[in-house]
């Protein structure tokens, strides 16, 4: 199975400090990731390498096939989707949903002088249905809740067809009902054998969907565990990332935790 993303021994560092040290990961083409770990843990840095946005200090970097520093990365960024709660400050307010997910074909920020035809259309609609924003299409951008704008973004994140699909904590913010609704179509999602792959960053066991294949936990820029979910989503690795004794559990192919006494 072809690797969309190849990373080895990739370091990151500012000033002092190390964002990541010696991180190494393998996403395959038809696998759906999740990527945990405590606040400073350089989850968002190794998601910003994966989507060409970031280059590390050290270490080898490939992303569909193709090596970073030794291609333009305009030829590769259409390729991959990207959603984070960060970008929605750089969409227009007054912007369509309709509009913001339609514009994630060019990855523009608002409607300029690019042109869309019936296929563009079609595709914003049904991604719209998909996400369960088709009623709200006419609704601005500026005026959605937290979970609705999630959603439009994933949308627009899924317009141009990509190949690999990145969501940076698209469950942040939201209140039980918002994230199960958002669990339940990440779910869907990744259980779909034409859908991108997958990497998800989030801090809670319980937003991983029971349909994601592997994990990777991080501690202080360092890999604690990656591999298959049900071998990295247990006790012992999850305590040891977030530095606490923490017991996990799985009913239903959901994952939940909860901090006990050593």
């Amino acid at each position: 199975m072809a690797h969309v993303i190849r990373i080895d021994d990739a370091v990151v560092r500012r000033g002092d400090a190390h964002l990541l040290d010696g991180v190494s990961l393998e996403v395959a083409e038809d696998e759906r990731w999740i990527v945990m770990g405590p606040n400073g843990a350089g989850k968002t840095t190794l998601l910003q390498i994966a989507a060409g946005r970031m280059f590390p200090t050290a270490g080898t970097v490939e992303l569909l096939g193709e090596e970073l520093g030794a291609v333009d990365l305009a030829e590769v960024r259409p390729r991959i989707g990207w959603a984070s709660s960060a970008m929605a400050g750089d969409l227009p307010a007054r912007e369509s949903v309709r509009d913001v997910v339609m514009t994630g074909a060019w990855a523009v920020s608002g409607r300029w002088r690019e042109h869309y035809d019936v296929a563009d259309a079609d595709r914003a609609q049904e991604l719209l249905e998909q996400w369960g924003m088709a009623a709200l299409h006419q609704r601005t951008f500026g005026t959605l809740s937290e979970g609705e704008r999630k959603r439009t973004l994933i949308a627009r994140a899924l317009m141009s067809d990509p190949e690999l699909l990145l969501l940076d904590e698209p469950g942040a913010g939201l209140d039980l009902g918002g994230r199960e609704d958002l669990v339940e179509r990440l779910g869907r999602l990744a259980a779909d054998p034409w859908a991108p792959a997958l990497v998800v960053v989030t801090h809670h066991v319980e937003e991983v969907p029971a349909t994601f294949t592997h994990a990777l936990l991080l501690r202080e820029g360092r890999v604690v565990a990656a591999g298959p979910a049900a071998d990295v989503l247990v006790s012992a690795t999850v305590s040891e990332a977030f530095g606490m004794p923490i017991a996990v559990d799985r009913a239903g192919g959901r994952w939940f935790a909860r901090r006990v006494e050593r």
